[in-house]
């Protein structure tokens, strides 16, 4: 796809990967319109000549509201990339179930909502596409984020989905499903992180070359490993 004079839609383009994306689809000639929930991170990227609206994914009321923002605007890309971690560990002491259902609406409900709202504006695009931003944990979980894995192994099998009915229509849906990256998500994490704006690059070229599936970085060897051994993979990731 060409990416000079798209509209594109960003969830979670503040910070980490989506900020990298927001900023690498302007330099190609992209309109980009982002959203986030801090007021201090939307004005830095206003400053920067975005286009921004406020939104609160971890909820049905906050994804309506975008969809009431957005209203009947043309759209040619909408990238689902917001996403939340939540501590869900057996192993520290009880969790938080509330905690639960805010990360698994913000990282599963709202991309459907979204794209369920907007999918007659992409129809009606010559050429369009949805984005859903994933994880290399869709494929094999890691035990320590239970919630996190579940999402987005949710959205991926989603992705795979609505893929096939749209197959025959002018909307591409592409899963991007990044490695561990260095973002404010994954401070604590100690294994070797891969920068964000790299991650971002790679996803902006697989939508350029109309993929449907883009593996990042050691999502790949785990692609390879899920392939010749699921149980195999499993064992690698679920000790993260």
């Amino acid at each position: 796809m060409e990416l000079s004079g798209k509209t594109v839609l960003l969830t979670g383009g503040t910070a980490g990967i989506g900020r990298e994306m927001a900023r690498q689809l302007k330099e190609k000639g992209a309109q980009v319109i982002l959203t986030g929930r801090s007021p201090d991170r939307l004005a830095e990227m206003e400053a920067e000549g975005f286009e921004t609206i406020f939104a609160d994914l971890s909820n049905a009321a906050g994804v309506d509201a975008l969809l009431n923002a957005w209203g009947d605007r043309a759209l040619d890309i909408l990238i689902n990339n917001a996403g939340q971690l939540v501590d869900h560990d057996f192993r520290k002491g009880s969790v938080d179930p509330d905690a639960a259902d805010v990360t698994i609406y913000a990282n599963l409900n709202a991309p459907i909502r979204l794209i369920t709202g907007l999918m007659e504006q992409l129809k009606a695009r010559p050429a369009a596409a949805i984005v859903n931003v994933t994880s290399g944990l869709a494929i094999a979980p890691a035990a320590r984020q239970p919630v996190y894995c579940a999402t987005k192994a949710g959205l991926r099998f989603y992705s795979l989905a609505i893929r096939e009915q749209l197959k025959d229509t002018n909307v591409r849906v592409i899963e991007a499903l990044p490695p561990v990256v260095d973002t404010q998500m994954n401070d604590g994490n100690p294994m070797k992180k891969m920068p964000a704006e790299e991650c971002a690059r790679q996803i902006v070229v697989a939508i350029e070359r109309d993929k449907d599936e883009a593996n990042i970085g050691m999502t790949k060897a785990l692609r390879v490993t899920e392939s010749i051994s699921p149980a195999l993979a499993r064992t690698v990731t679920l000790r993260f």
